[in-house]
């Protein structure tokens, strides 16, 4: 599998990515459509993954001031459990790190999946609560 990640930039690939999302949070994962689809993806940075030139994965990340918060990573179903989401997240904070103004990188993690970013070196930071009736942990990763 010739795994490709990129910054989204058109249109096409957008719309492809907020249907990736669509189907696995409020398809698969039963979050309300108007928490997933929340207004800030205008303002944020869109990145895919590409499996033999199929989009089958994307993420996004604000900015806020000098960290970057990691939000809606989400994968295809066929293509969970392959190292796809660890290549996109090394890619992602890779690019992130190249201008240097970012300190810090943050984001919530569904509890099932925090091993998985700590593998990446995050670490939980505070208490589980819930977010769209799913059990989280804030987690960060300090440049």
């Amino acid at each position: 599998m010739q795994l490709k990640c990129f910054p989204v930039t058109s249109p096409e690939d957008l719309a492809a990515c907020m249907e990736i999302r669509k189907v696995a949070f409020v398809s698969e994962q039963n979050v309300p459509a108007d928490l997933e689809a929340d207004g800030l993806d205008p303002s944020a940075r869109q990145f895919g993954v590409r499996a033999d030139g199929q989009l089958i994965g994307t993420c996004r990340v604000r900015l806020i001031g000098s960290a970057a918060k990691i939000e809606r990573v989400a994968i295809i179903k066929d293509f969970r459990g392959q190292g796809v989401g660890r290549v996109l997240m090394k890619y992602i904070l890779n690019e992130l790190r190249k201008n240097g103004d970012i300190q810090l990188f943050k984001l919530a993690s569904q509890a099932y999946a925090v091993p998985f970013y700590e593998k990446l070196g995050f670490r939980t930071r505070g208490h589980e609560y819930l977010e769209a009736g799913i059990p989280h942990y804030d987690m960060v990763l300090e440049k």
